[in-house]
């Protein structure tokens, strides 16, 4: 029997490098299936004609009933960004159908060993490495899962959590939360930097399934469930939670998130990006939470709050 032909909507959208980031962000939580970032030149003529610094994002939709509704997402969210940013050249796209692209290649093009934080490096299954004395490496499949190191929001979530379990001589005692794991990639951080037990939980079954095997494959299955579950419907309390979600999401789960964390524990707090800065700050510098640090990078915020209880 012939292998029926898959057919991939690529979308191609150049875009100021300021919202670079943004936009693929975007991309992946509308049902993009790999986004890759590729430094752009200016162009005229025939091709994009805005000046300034610019950079081309390939993202990767299925053939299926959702993608016309999906392109009108980006379509609306391209033109809100013009919007919100009229100082910056107008993102510029195009669309084009092709049949069976070859993840496997293209990952392998984009992902290679990534230093995250000071400790940890994670590197693809297909790439070698040589760690040093320090170097925790965690080996990443990252399949057509969001979640390899490389945005800003995944890197201040491990620099968080390194922060808050290395240095823990009770961090084998620790119980640590992932909500929405995708590769699963901060779970299995959190069991190397010496988290006792880990939980990681996705409502994507395909996540669900890849963040399963990269547990497996860093051999830490013994400290970390994987679960196709909404962290809605968990009913014990961790230690940290790691959190690296919408700022929508983030707001809707808030009730949920406290109720999960127990008095004394950590929130990691990410994917945040600044547009929405105030929002979470309305909801969340609140009781039962204090504010324990902040970090940025570009316009991306990650915030760690401590659960102190109700007054």
């Amino acid at each position: 029997m012939t292998k029926q032909t898959e057919k991939w909507l690529q979308i191609e959208i150049n875009v100021p490098a300021e919202l670079s980031d943004a936009v693929a962000n975007f991309l992946m939580e509308n049902g993009a299936q790999g986004v890759f970032q590729e430094q752009g030149e200016p162009q005229d003529g025939g091709g994009f004609t805005e000046d300034g610094v610019r950079e081309t994002l390939k993202a990767y939709l299925p053939e299926d009933v959702r993608v016309e509704n999906r392109l009108s997402a980006v379509q609306n969210y391209l033109e809100e960004l013009r919007r919100l940013f009229p100082a910056l050249p107008v993102p510029a796209w195009r669309t084009e159908w092709i049949a069976d692209p070859d993840w496997g290649e293209t990952w392998k093009k984009y992902f290679k060993p990534l230093r995250v934080t000071k400790n940890i490096i994670i590197k693809p299954t297909w790439e070698r490495y040589s760690p040093g004395g320090h170097d925790i490496i965690i080996e990443i499949d990252p399949g057509m899962a969001f979640g390899t190191g490389q945005h800003p929001s995944t890197r201040m979530c491990l620099q968080a959590m390194e922060d808050l379990i290395l240095g823990d001589r009770a961090a084998k005692n620790r119980r640590v939360l992932d909500v929405g794991t995708g590769t699963g990639i901060l779970g299995i951080a959190a069991a190397k930097l010496g988290a006792g037990k880990v939980v990681c939980v996705d409502i994507d079954k395909q996540a669900v399934a890849i963040a399963g095997e990269n547990v497996r494959m860093n051999g830490v299955e013994d400290r970390v469930d994987v679960l196709y579950r909404d962290a809605a419907s968990l009913a014990e309390t961790f230690d940290l939670i790691a959190a690296n979600l919408t700022a929508k999401m983030l707001i809707k789960l808030r009730p949920r998130l406290i109720d999960l964390l127990g008095r004394g524990g950590f929130l990691v707090m990410s994917g945040i990006i600044e547009q929405n800065r105030e929002d979470i700050e309305h909801h969340f510098f609140t009781e039962p939470f204090v504010v324990h640090r902040t970090i940025m990078e570009k316009e991306w915020l990650c915030y760690v709050l401590i659960n102190e209880g109700y007054r």
